[in-house]
């Protein structure tokens, strides 16, 4: 028995030893080495990530928002409007934007229009490639989202602002000389002009350092008021279409734009909202104001057409929708919803003209009215934010804008509305001298139109080698 006693406490033992050596064991390991607790110091010494989550998600659906608004958005909304001879070379002109345009934006667009420069354009070597453009925000621009965020969000309306051109130019251009006609427009005209609207220490910039304060909430400027223009000299310089005015040339397919209106209204939240670049009540603001705005200018134009042609046609609704929401967006982020919608009803008018009156006096073919809808819109739109801008809706307009040292409001009123006008001229002068230059460079090295027997068959075939509707 005291054997078994003797064996049963050696056991014993060895089990205490055994259990105490591996809980030192244990506790060794727990305990952080040197230079584990000073990377957990340095962890701890490090802010928490800027990045808001809400903000982010909202950026990049503004983001798919606009480039939706590109396709299928005015790829359908241009497509219905040309003969059916025409209808896949229109389209093609908004899907190649796609590609050619971000290439550009990646080398050296984003940097021209948003690196550190001078206040016409910042330098193509900053962001060249998108080197510096991650991750963590750019404080400058956006600061509760990634970089790589606002880089994407702004890549959308580079895109889609030489696409409104094609309106002006459509069945008669070659294929080529459109390319062309984009890589240096974008790249002399758009770069820069962002750049002195958005960009740090612009020209236009009120919030980072410009000069001249201008109220553009969304892109009136720097989107339409500078392709309005451009689609007008465009049609100056090409001419019209063989056969126009006396010829008919009515919509191949009315339904098609109207698909592409739904499209681009919806994506137009986008556009205006997402500018806010956060997801905060200025983006509800913006967000209710371009829906308003569109409803006052399409039941404006729809109200004329009605008056002084006996009919309201739906592809007048459509027109007056897309005015709306043209002249609306300058004004989106700094205007109440009365205003907006007012903004709307005077838009739509204005535009109704344009497109009416203003075109067939000056005898210009701009194709699908981009001059009068988009132009003389936004153009309209720029102006009256000038009267109408309420800090109750930005708090910024009272309280950024600073010069000699003081602060100095930006509420509406008429010192306001004269940066408004000399905001508008500047652009308008740009866009239209920079643009008929680039035309006639082209003109007499690669040519601009399609011979006639070409846009007789249509630039479907002649251009591309393929047709829309085989019968």
């Amino acid at each position: 028995m005291k054997s078994i006693h003797s064996i049963r406490s050696l056991f014993l033992l060895v089990a205490i030893l055994f259990s105490l050596v591996f809980a030192s064991n244990t506790f060794a390991e727990n305990i952080p080495t040197l230079e584990q607790r000073i990377a957990q110091l340095e962890s701890a010494a490090k802010p928490a990530s800027a990045v808001n989550s809400g903000d982010n998600t909202w950026l990049l659906v503004s983001s798919a928002l606009v480039l939706m608004m590109t396709a299928p958005g005015l790829v359908l909304f241009y497509g219905g409007l040309v003969r059916s001879k025409n209808v896949l070379s229109t389209m093609m002109h908004s899907l190649i934007l796609m590609a050619v345009v971000s290439v550009l934006w990646m080398v050296f667009g984003y940097s021209m229009a948003f690196g550190e420069g001078n206040a016409f354009f910042g330098s193509p070597a900053q962001y060249f490639m998108l080197q510096g453009v991650g991750g963590s925000p750019n404080t400058d621009y956006a600061p509760t989202v990634p970089h790589t965020s606002f880089m994407l969000f702004q890549m959308m309306f580079a895109i889609i602002t030489p696409a409104l051109i094609s309106g002006a130019v459509a069945e008669r251009i070659k294929f080529s000389a459109y390319l062309l006609f984009t890589v240096l427009w974008v790249t002399i005209v758009y770069f820069p002009l962002c750049h002195m609207v958005w960009g740090k220490g612009g020209l236009f910039n009120w919030a980072l350092g410009g000069k001249i304060p201008l109220l553009d909430f969304a892109g009136g400027t720097v989107v339409h008021v500078s392709s309005g223009v451009a689609a007008l000299v465009a049609a100056r310089v090409l001419g019209k279409r063989m056969g126009y005015p006396r010829e008919p040339m009515v919509p191949h397919n009315v339904v098609l734009s109207l698909i592409g209106t739904g499209l681009l209204w919806v994506g137009w939240f986008g556009f205006n909202a997402g500018s806010a670049l956060s997801g905060g009540e200025l983006a509800t603001s913006a967000f209710a104001a371009t829906h308003f705005s569109a409803v006052g200018a399409a039941l404006s134009w729809a109200a004329l057409e009605w008056l002084l042609k006996g009919k309201p046609s739906v592809l007048g609704l459509a027109s007056g929708m897309v005015a709306g929401l043209a002249t609306i967006t300058p004004a989106s982020g700094f205007v109440t919803i009365p205003a907006a919608f007012a903004i709307g009803l005077c838009g739509g008018a204005a535009c109704y003209f344009a497109v009416t009156k203003l075109k067939s006096a000056l005898g210009y073919d701009d194709s699908l009215d981009v001059f009068g809808v988009h132009g003389v819109g936004s153009a309209f739109g720029l102006l009256l934010v000038g009267f109408l801008a309420n800090p109750a809706v930005n708090s910024l307009l009272s309280t950024t804008f600073k010069t000699g040292g003081a602060t100095v409001s930006l509420a509406g009123g008429m010192a306001q509305f004269k940066n408004q006008v000399i905001g508008v001229l500047v652009t308008a002068a740009f866009s239209s001298i920079v643009t008929f230059i680039i035309l006639k460079l082209i003109n007499v090295t690669i040519g601009l139109r399609v011979t006639p027997e070409e846009e007789h068959s249509g630039l479907d075939l002649t251009q591309h080698g393929e047709s829309a509707y085989n019968d």
